[in-house]
């Protein structure tokens, strides 16, 4: 089981339909579009045919950028200053196609709805900077609050001050004062600084302003050209005006959450031209003539020429279809598309966390699905707790709009649902009560669970092997196949031959058989690499350093325990909680110990689930991938919308 096979497309056209093809190669999303004039192996033919190929204009880029700025600004400004007693109505996730997402588009009414939130936004700032102003007028004026003269009333032979200093100088300060002869009021204090106004004839000014300074007075200039006291109400009377005009005002912008979702709609439609324009960079053109390249899936041709022939005749178009070369595929230049069934597809976001499988490397997806499956149940194992996921997972699919990733995720957990409600059937538990029927008992037969997980553990290590082995056999390096599959198969077997004759029925024959067996293909293991290696010596040590890895097989097969260690905790956990809330009184218990009991087997489904899907993972990518798969793939990416808000159909109408 490879990977999806891919091709080189490449499209040939007249300039002018350039917008329009790409716009249907967004609405299939079956494309990876290539970067033609960076791609250092299509240097040679762009300098023959486009010589002289014209720079990118990115005009419709900037101003679509722009606009996107603006409507993002606009649904940030409507959120968080709009009206709270006002709903925000969304944009409600759907299907659409992107010939009727595009068509929706009306740039002239968009740049009027922007432009009159923009003129709120502009008159919200102003009222903001007034208060801001107001609010320091005030600030400023509370600390003089008892000082009465205006600026304007300084006359021919008197004049005054406000000063402030620090509290542990006012003594030094309040002596000179008096020495001096200046009249002074103390306005007001704060925690380290004392506030004081003063008044003192004219001629003095000098001399006192440097012996305050000195005694380390701080001078305050008026701003305001009032007095403090008539800035005070003043700024007490603006504020109360403008907060009430900034009220009026966010009832207003409140009226237009009802337009977020067609905000968000526009929001859409520039990201996807934004996307297509930003396409353009990597296309080849000349005055009249452009050229597309991209990969696909073989399989995926038919369909974008049966949806590009319903809008263009066949002579408008050329197509040419190139396979991957050797040099790509070994530069890991080829992108990696995964092909699987239904029922495995919700399993690839599992391979592509570990990694993505390189261009004609096995796809280990349809080999790990079975094993995580069983895994996962066996960690969980209550018949309850499946259900609820069952459940949650088959409403979130049919009757929640979702992002795509989103439902991928879901539907594997509603998968996964069934092994837990088959496990916990198998241990005959149901939120941490015992069923009346019972295949095996986790608090009794942890024994024979642990075999079943050490079984499970040699069926997918054997599994790992022979996929090595088969990897290689493709590769037709037939040493290898025996060295890194088949050989272990033997050591393997051969051991557990040793201890089935020595152990369960006391046989030499399959005792010594299982000996032979092993040190035949130990010898092969530390044999073949000596044939395989230029330097015999190098190859001997090479092959004793592989067989000192069958020490790491004893940690791979000890790892699946915790399948019986997670099924057998989970189940205990939930058991006490039933416990805990059992022993409360019959008042408490039915009230108060509902909602407990809830709440605390919410907590241990959440834990299980968590744990089951990091150690699930771990066996495969730990056990299991190293074994025979390697990848380092890159991605297929494909050229599609954002799709932040919408779900786009794949297939394009008319």
């Amino acid at each position: 089981m490879v990977v999806n096979p891919v091709s080189k497309l490449s499209i040939l056209a007249e300039k002018s339909q350039q917008d329009k093809i790409l716009q249907m190669l967004q609405g299939m999303q079956n494309v990876e579009m290539e970067d033609i004039l960076h791609t250092q192996e299509n240097k040679e033919w762009l300098h023959k045919y486009f010589p002289e190929s014209p720079t990118f204009d990115d005009t419709a880029l900037l101003k679509y950028s722009e606009q996107l700025s603006m409507v993002r600004e606009a649904l940030t400004f409507i959120r968080n200053h709009g009206s709270a007693k006002q709903k925000v109505r969304t944009l409600k996730r759907e299907e659409m196609d992107i010939l009727r997402l595009e068509g929706s588009y009306d740039k002239e009414q968009l740049n009027q709805f922007l432009s009159e939130i923009k003129n709120l936004q502009e008159q919200w700032e102003q009222v903001n900077t007034s208060l801001s102003y107001w609010q320091e007028a005030e600030n400023w004026s509370v600390q003089w609050h008892n000082f009465d003269v205006d600026p304007a009333d300084e006359s021919q032979y008197v004049s005054f001050f406000l000063g402030r200093a620090a509290n542990d100088e006012w003594e030094d300060i309040q002596e000179y004062l008096q020495k001096s002869k200046v009249y002074y009021e103390i306005n007001s204090t704060q925690k380290n600084e004392l506030f004081f106004s003063g008044l003192f004839i004219k001629t003095e000014q000098e001399t006192i302003q440097k012996q305050l300074t000195a005694l380390g007075v701080l001078f305050e200039q008026n701003p305001y050209g009032k007095s403090p006291k008539k800035v005070l109400a003043e700024a007490k009377k603006e504020q109360s005006r403008l907060w009430e005009r900034q009220k009026t005002m966010s009832q207003k912008i409140g009226t237009l959450k009802q337009q977020v979702a067609y905000l968000q709609l526009n929001e859409e439609i520039l990201l996807t031209k934004i996307q297509r324009e930003k396409a353009k960079e990597n296309l080849v053109h000349s005055n009249y003539v452009v050229v597309i390249r991209s990969w696909i899936a073989a399989e995926d041709l038919p369909t974008i020429k049966k949806e590009l022939f319903q809008v263009f005749a066949e002579d408008e178009l050329y197509f040419s279809l190139a396979e991957p070369t050797p040099q790509q595929i070994e530069d890991n230049k080829v992108p990696t598309k995964l092909k699987n069934k239904a029922l495995i597809q919700p399993f690839e976001s599992l391979t592509s966390m570990y990694a993505m499988p390189k261009y004609e490397e096995i796809d280990p997806t349809p080999w790990m699905a079975p094993f995580y499956f069983v895994f996962f149940g066996m960690m969980v194992a209550d018949l309850g707790y499946g259900a609820i996921i069952l459940l949650a997972s088959t409403i979130g699919l049919h009757f929640i709009p979702l992002k795509r990733n989103i439902k991928k995720f879901l539907r594997l957990f509603q998968i996964l649902s069934f092994s837990i409600i088959f496990w916990g059937i198998i241990y005959g538990s149901a939120f941490g009560a015992e069923l009346p029927f019972q295949l095996l008992n986790p608090t009794e037969d942890f024994m024979t669970i642990f075999m079943i997980s050490l079984v499970f553990g040699g069926i997918q290590l054997f599994t790992g092997l022979f996929l090595a082995a088969k990897e290689n056999i493709k590769k037709k390096d037939y040493l290898s196949a025996v060295r890194e599959g088949f050989s272990w198969h033997g050591i393997l077997i051969g051991l557990f031959m040793i201890a089935f004759g020595t152990m369960m029925v006391d046989s030499e024959v399959i005792k010594n058989s299982g000996i032979v067996l092993a040190i035949v293909n130990a010898l092969l293991i530390v044999g073949i690499p000596i044939i395989q290696s230029k330097s015999k010596v190098g190859g001997f040590f090479s092959g004793l350093y592989d067989l000192y890895g069958i020490t790491g097989y004893i940690g791979d097969f000890v790892s699946y325990s915790r399948l019986m260690a997670l099924g057998i905790s989970g189940g205990s956990i939930a058991m006490a909680f039933n416990l805990l809330v059992g022993t409360l009184p019959p008042v408490a218990r039915f009230t108060i110990g509902i909602v407990l009991l809830v709440v605390l087997q919410a907590l241990n489904i959440f834990l299980s689930l968590l744990s089951a899907y990091v150690h699930a993972a771990r066996l495969q990518y730990v056990e299991y991938f190293g074994k025979f798969y390697e990848g380092g793939g890159k991605i297929f990416q494909p050229f599609k919308t954002e799709e932040k808000y919408i779900n786009i159909h794949k297939k394009s109408e008319e």
